[in-house]
């Protein structure tokens, strides 16, 4: 089969590999139909997420037909389903709990070793991800092997095309998600540093879980443009002092609640960022943590601050005495999407969702590389990707 593959920095291309077989009894295999390109694949491509290796197959945003399924899956061959980039057995400590992102089984015991040593405990498997997170092959693919398919993928009804529904295998329950941590109150004041993907999503949700004023963050003027569109209120970062702003704007108080969709990746020209990008590019730091920074500061006191943008090692001159003396509260994590994905998809299909306004483009699979590379370093136009592998 054809598929994407990581063989360097800015490196990615599209070639023949193996097509994917059931391996185990809870397996199914997916003729893929649609898959994105993930603001989180572009830490892949710029080469700051450890463990990814020359060959590896790219893609955690994906959905298709079910053309195949070992005895212990519940899909069925011809069924359309959407699979959420993180996989999970359903069965463990964590997943009986819905914390379905912190799976225990999911990740091979023989990858566990660096994310241990990173993160204390081994993370859980991801699609497409580096062996940091199981090595498992992605969806930018003709074709996917889906593990402990009877937890994770979401059979999607007759009359919902694609390109309505792809978005929950990731970025929408990631801004659903992050909103949620927020604990966003009726008549709260959020602001969300990031207008890409999962802000905008984030955006949209906040707005419907009850905030009266939602604040997007960001440079892009077509990013910002589709913020105002979901009724957002936007600050220019480049044009204005994001702090001061938000003073202005909250009375002098500071937002109820603040999102980080941006993560280990900042961009910006202030003094914080221009070190660690320095440090990020010869190996001494992981994450420019900029916005996050900016985001603690800015926040009100006994405010929370919601953390959906990926980072992935450690951070230099981390504020935690404004957040101690703050009394800020902090929630991340990798998403738990498959505790969102059924009431997103009846919110979806009900009209009240709409997730068709962030496509800028459709490309075949055989041009994935262009839409990489335009997905980096045009992202005003290039609002979000979607390869098209048949």
């Amino acid at each position: 089969m054809r598929a994407l593959t990581w063989q360097g920095v800015h490196d990615v291309r599209v070639e023949t590999v193996p097509d994917p077989e059931i391996v185990n009894p809870r397996d199914a295999i997916l003729r893929v139909t649609s898959t994105a390109i993930c603001g989180s694949d572009l830490h892949l491509y710029d080469g700051v997420i450890p463990m990814v290796k020359p060959g590896d197959v790219l893609g955690h945003e994906f959905m298709g037909e079910v053309v195949d399924t070992g005895p212990g899956s519940t899909l069925k061959k011809g069924q359309r389903v959407v699979v959420p980039f993180t996989i999970s057995c359903g069965n463990c400590f964590f997943c009986e709990k819905e914390l379905y992102s912190a799976c225990d089984n999911s990740n091979p015991a023989d990858k566990q070793d660096m994310s241990e040593m990173l993160y204390g405990y081994a993370v859980s498997g991801l699609f497409g991800y580096s062996h940091l997170t199981g090595g498992y092959p992605g969806g930018q693919a003709e074709y996917v092997r889906v593990p402990f398919s009877d937890v994770g993928p979401v059979v999607i009804p007759d009359g919902l095309e694609d390109d309505k529904v792809l978005f929950l295998s990731d970025i929408l329950p990631t801004g659903w998600m992050a909103a949620e941590n927020a604990a966003i109150e009726p008549g709260d004041v959020v602001a969300v540093w990031g207008c890409g993907p999962v802000g905008l999503f984030a955006i949209q949700s906040a707005r419907l879980m009850g905030a009266e004023t939602v604040i997007g963050i960001d440079h892009h003027p077509h990013r910002l443009e589709l913020a105002s569109q979901l009724g957002a209120e936007t600050i220019d970062f480049r044009q204005t002092d994001v702090r001061e702003a938000l003073r202005e704007m909250t009375g002098g108080i500071g937002p109820d609640a603040v999102i980080d969709a941006v993560g280990m990746e900042a961009h910006g020209l202030a003094a914080d960022n221009l070190i660690d990008r320095i440090k990020q590019g010869v190996g001494v730091g992981a994450d420019r943590g900029h916005a996050l920074r900016q985001a603690i500061m800015a926040v009100r006191k006994g405010g929370r601050v919601s953390v959906p943008g990926v980072y992935g090692g450690f951070m230099d001159t981390f504020p935690l005495g404004a957040l101690m003396e703050k009394g800020i509260e902090v929630r991340t994590g990798q998403t738990h999407v498959q505790r969102y994905t059924y009431d997103l998809l009846r919110r979806i299909g009900e009209g009240e969702i709409d997730t068709t306004f962030l496509i800028s483009h459709h490309l075949p699979l055989e041009e994935a590389a262009e839409g990489y590379r335009n997905f980096k370093t045009k992202q005003d136009e290039w609002t979000k990707v979607v390869l098209r592998p048949h």
